[in-house]
């Protein structure tokens, strides 16, 4: 496993939003944990990505062996502050056929006629994978209370039955890495409008997107609650400064590293006689059609030349 050498405090410390967190004494253009800067930070996120390539092969093969493991990544953040970003550069490191992402958008006509978390425990990640929600249940304390899209009684309740749902996923084999990317709103205008300026960012841009950006204050307010009362120590909060999005990234890879590495998982061993399939499959390799070709492989020495010297030898006599 790589050192932790460049890190200055793992952002499992760092990042984890305890009792007494202050969003709003978050600063969101800061690196907590990390002063090596951002080229040192592409260099130690490619070493990572190659750790991370065996530890998912370890969890993905557990899975297929009756394991019950799995990792869940969630991300949650307002419009521009990298989640897209975070499935691109940190998932794209890891196997495609590991990783199970999910995105959660407005409700659709089918998922409004069931309870919120229906399609939420439909997308949780099966043994041996690594599931990825770009946004998430969460969004039930965050957009749906902001704009009061249910009865605040309701809403009260929520952040109980948020807790308890976590606790059915942990206790069913997953674990929970909960990340919350926080831009700050000079930085998210800034991103806004590069989306208007080009023309290849255009598909990007929703005009809801400033609607949501006028509630600043209200969401800023909902982040809070909802950090006082669903982090646990179960299932933490990681509120990661976003404005730097190299700083974003390999905060999220370590996240997930230390996760995996935390799982211990070994090489599953396997459920045959080795020695005897050793045996099996030397035989196969001994057949007249193998070995034949092994020879001419090797240089034509065998029973193909016995062969050839027999007839040119039979062509001597006949002369004669």
């Amino acid at each position: 496993m790589a050192k932790d050498a460049d890190w200055d405090e793992s952002p499992v410390e760092s990042l984890r939003a305890g009792r007494d967190f202050t969003l709003a004494d978050l600063d969101r253009d800061a690196t907590p944990g990390w002063s090596a800067g951002k080229a040192a930070a592409e260099v130690a996120m490619a070493a990572r990505g190659e750790e991370l390539s065996d530890l998912q092969e370890r969890l993905f093969a557990h899975g297929r062996t009756g394991g019950d493991r799995s990792v869940l990544l969630v991300l949650q953040g307002l419009d521009t502050s990298g989640k897209g970003g975070i499935v691109r550069h940190v998932l794209g490191m890891l196997d495609p056929q590991g990783v199970a992402l999910a995105s959660f958008g407005v409700p659709t006509e089918t998922e409004r006629k069931h309870h919120h978390l229906w399609r939420i425990r439909r997308a949780l990640p099966p043994a041996g994978r690594i599931g990825v929600f770009d946004r998430s249940h969460y969004e039930q304390v965050l957009v749906v209370k902001v704009d009061g899209l249910e009865p605040a009684q309701e809403n009260e309740g929520r952040y109980a039955e948020l807790n308890r749902f976590d606790r059915q996923v942990i206790n069913s084999g997953t674990t929970v890495i909960k990340v919350a990317l926080m831009v700050s709103h000079d930085e998210q205008g800034a991103r806004l409008r590069e989306r208007l300026e080009r023309p290849d960012k255009h598909w990007k841009y929703n005009p809801s997107d400033v609607d949501t950006r006028l509630k600043w204050n209200e969401f800023q307010d909902a982040y809070q609650e909802m950090f006082e009362r669903t982090s646990t120590e179960a299932a933490p909060w990681y509120v990661v400064p976003a404005d730097h999005k190299w700083y974003a990234r390999i905060a999220v890879t370590e996240l997930l590293y230390q996760a995996l590495v935390g799982l211990d998982l070994s090489w599953p061993e396997g459920d045959f006689d080795l020695e005897k399939e050793k045996t099996r499959l030397a035989a196969t390799m001994a057949d007249p059609g193998y070995q034949a070709q092994e020879n001419e492989d090797s240089g034509g020495h065998g029973k193909k030349d016995k062969k050839d010297k027999k007839d040119k030898k039979g062509k001597k006599g006949k002369k004669k």
